[in-house]
């Protein structure tokens, strides 16, 4: 008898917790239906990226040594690295490096494991074109940085609504 008074109040507290987050689920979703659409003028408003956006790949030929760290840690072998053995110096020279951003996920393996900090990340974000294969990138194109959407007078920046998380060590 007592084993299934136990098993009674136990499955009870569990349909109570179980109705609990359902209700606080609920709130949740009716909380979310009195906000407005916010809608934002795409060309002339834009919002700002959070410090940690992973965008285009930005390249700085001179201080690449042709290491090809990059396509082995990239999980598609997506950069292609052309380079020649310099025989009398014993160096590899580097000829061409290209990137197809068609194909590329944006994991930042590249940027994160290169030796001499050649590759890096920018906040642009519109790769947008009509033909797939202008978003294969050379080192010229990858070189060129974008305009920051702050420094641009003609865009008005909008800032996420997003709550800011004080730290407590700096508050």
């Amino acid at each position: 008898m007592f084993p299934m008074l136990t098993q009674f109040l136990t499955s009870g507290q569990q349909t109570i917790r179980a109705a609990r987050y359902i209700g606080q689920g609920f709130m949740i979703t009716l909380s979310h239906a009195n906000r407005l659409p916010v809608t934002i003028q795409y060309p002339y408003e834009k919002l700002i990226t959070s410090e940690r956006f992973r965008g285009r790949i930005h390249f700085e030929f001179d201080k690449c040594i042709a290491c090809e760290v990059c396509v082995r840690v990239c999980p598609i072998d997506l950069p292609v690295v052309d380079w020649k053995l310099e025989t009398d110096i014993r160096k590899k020279r580097l000829l061409n490096y290209s990137i197809d951003f068609g194909i590329c996920i944006f994991c930042g393996n590249c940027v994160e494991y290169c030796p001499t900090n050649c590759l890096s990340m920018t906040e642009e974000y519109e790769l947008s074109t009509y033909d797939r294969h202008e978003l294969n990138y050379n080192q010229i194109a990858l070189a060129r940085l974008p305009v920051s959407i702050i420094d641009d007078y003609t865009i008005r920046t909008i800032s996420s609504n997003l709550p800011q998380i004080k730290n407590a060590y700096n508050p």
